[in-house]
């Protein structure tokens, strides 16, 4: 009897790249255009990982639906002219140590990846050619066809798309939302030090980690010890 096909699922911006420049500018350029205050950098930060649409409810709460609107719409004419003049590597280049990890996991016969991510299709499209990634990620979930983080819906796409048991799964993420996620979807979860939300944010983590050497080693234990 062949072992069973486990799935690994990564959330993207603050867990392998870096973006937060991109989406400070971005979301700067929106709200200026309105002639709205500037959220603060922190409060941006804090919402990344959820869908365009929760993350401005959030930073205008507020404005009326139009206004809204008209920021989701501005945001994402900005971020794309961000990535058009810098080049999708530069406005969100991989955290060190980040390719060398998803090769090591993309080398293993028992296991296959996948993203859960607040990112458009089309941006997740354009980060992964940038990053030479487009084969690594057997499942790619985002925000154009899923309910917000942390509704469970990417993770149980995912998990049918590949054919892996809820027992064979976990998640790795930066965020509270990441960690939410996992514990709707009754799949356990990695927290990792380096992104946008800190290590307090996630204690429904079942491990945290504080470099990319540490994820093969504790995917591996929270398996064998849930097996």
């Amino acid at each position: 009897m062949s072992d069973p096909l486990r799935l690994a699922i990564f959330d993207v911006d603050g867990t392998l790249v870096d973006s937060q420049g991109a989406i400070v500018a971005a979301m700067t350029v929106a709200f200026d255009d309105l002639g709205l205050p500037v959220p603060a950098r922190g409060d941006i930060l804090s919402t990344v990982g959820l869908s365009l649409d929760r993350t401005i409810a959030r930073l205008a709460p507020a404005q009326p639906p139009a206004s809204q609107a008209r920021l989701v719409d501005g945001y994402k004419q900005a971020y794309r002219a961000h990535r058009i003049a810098h080049g999708a590597a530069a406005e969100s280049p991989l955290y060190p140590g980040a390719a060398e990890m998803l090769g090591q996991l993309a080398a293993r016969t028992d296991l296959v990846l996948g993203i859960a991510t607040g990112k458009s299709q089309r941006g997740l499209a354009a980060l992964l050619e940038a990053h030479d990634l487009e084969r690594v990620f057997v499942t790619r979930q985002n925000a154009d066809f899923h309910p917000s983080k942390p509704h469970p819906s990417m993770i149980l796409a995912a998990m049918a798309e590949v054919g892996a048991d809820r027992g064979d799964v976990i998640m790795i993420g930066d965020t509270s939302f990441d960690m939410e996620m996992a514990r709707a979807a009754r799949i356990p979860a990695i927290g990792v030090s380096w992104g946008y939300h800190g290590v307090q944010q996630l204690q429904l983590a079942d491990r945290i980690v504080h470099g990319f050497d540490e994820i093969p080693g504790a995917m591996d234990q929270i398996w064998n010890t849930t097996t």
